[in-house]
């Protein structure tokens, strides 16, 4: 194969995401010849409502997979959080890339954490998973829809329309603007989202050569945590923008993984962790999943669903 072409959105973020992803092909096959075909996604063009309103996560993909499907490009390179649970049958993720920091970062000008905002502060987040954990945090704080790439987000900061904001910490180290984060909040305080942190490289299921190809990229310990993670997710209705987190994390030949479901308004947020055996890690997903709905989740799912 002398060209492999990566489907990647235009954003800064994605094409630095397809970058990384580009010069690691490289130094392991020097005579592949690695093209960019970027393109602008429907999650791209629809920034003035909230993600939930126009369909959710699976519209910064679509496009990306379309072209994957159309022979346009041979793999795809997404942040794993904004991939949906079900990917279509001709399609494949057989790569999950070493993961960077999961947590969420506050950002601000004049505050040091989320704790110092005071009442009334407006603080930007286009994410329901984070409005949820915030809100039942800071229920006084004024929370304001944002969305766009990491630079217009920060730029709306800098212009005084909102108090502080919070955003992924992998996008922000990536594009190295690490010496914005005011504060990386712990995992026990907001729990991440599904897949945080993660770069996964799509490519046709039957694509062979093109999977021995993108193969020793993989990272194991990423690849079953975030398949654990999304496990939990699948249970879940997973797929839509929905206030759902999830972290999994592995210690020898053990799995653990914490799970949560609130109420957009903070008033009720459910959150449990189950540990097991790495081998068991689906089973694990889906159980921590059933046990949430048994606890009253299945009836805040279904309210936002509908």
């Amino acid at each position: 194969m002398k060209t492999l072409k990566i489907a990647t959105r235009n954003s800064p973020l994605a094409l630095w995401q397809a970058e990384h992803v580009k010069q690691q092909l490289i130094e392991l096959h020097p005579d592949l010849n690695v093209e960019l075909v970027s393109m602008t996604t429907e999650g791209d063009r629809f920034l003035d409502a909230p993600l939930i309103a126009v369909g959710g996560k699976g519209l910064f993909i679509k496009e990306l997979e379309q072209a994957l499907l159309n022979g346009e490009a041979d793999i795809a390179v997404h942040s794993m959080k904004d991939v949906t649970i079900d990917l279509p049958d001709e399609l494949a993720m057989p790569v999950i890339l070493k993961r960077e920091d999961v947590r969420d970062v506050f950002i601000s000008n004049n505050y040091k954490q989320i704790e110092d905002l005071p009442d009334g502060a407006v603080l930007g987040t286009s994410s329901l998973r984070r409005q949820s954990q915030v809100k039942a945090l800071r229920p006084e704080i004024e929370l304001k829809d944002l969305r766009g790439n990491v630079g217009t987000r920060l730029r709306k900061l800098d212009g005084g329309e909102y108090d502080a904001i919070m955003l992924a910490a992998a996008g922000i180290i990536r594009l190295g603007l690490k010496e914005r984060i005011t504060q990386l909040i712990p995992e026990s305080v907001l729990l991440p989202a599904i897949g945080q942190g993660a770069i996964g490289i799509e490519c046709r299921a039957g694509d062979s050569k093109v999977q021995e190809l993108i193969a020793p990229l993989n990272d194991q310990e990423t690849s079953l945590c975030v398949e654990t993670e999304r496990a939990f997710s699948r249970r879940l209705f997973g797929g839509c923008q929905l206030p759902i987190a999830g972290q999994a994390s592995i210690k020898g030949n053990q799995i653990n993984l914490v799970g949560l479901v609130a109420k957009i308004d903070g008033s009720e947020v459910i959150k449990s962790e189950l540990s097991g055996d790495i081998e068991k890690r689906d089973e694990i997903g889906t159980t921590l999943a059933e046990s949430l709905l048994e606890r009253g989740a299945d009836e805040i799912l279904k309210e936002l669903l509908h």
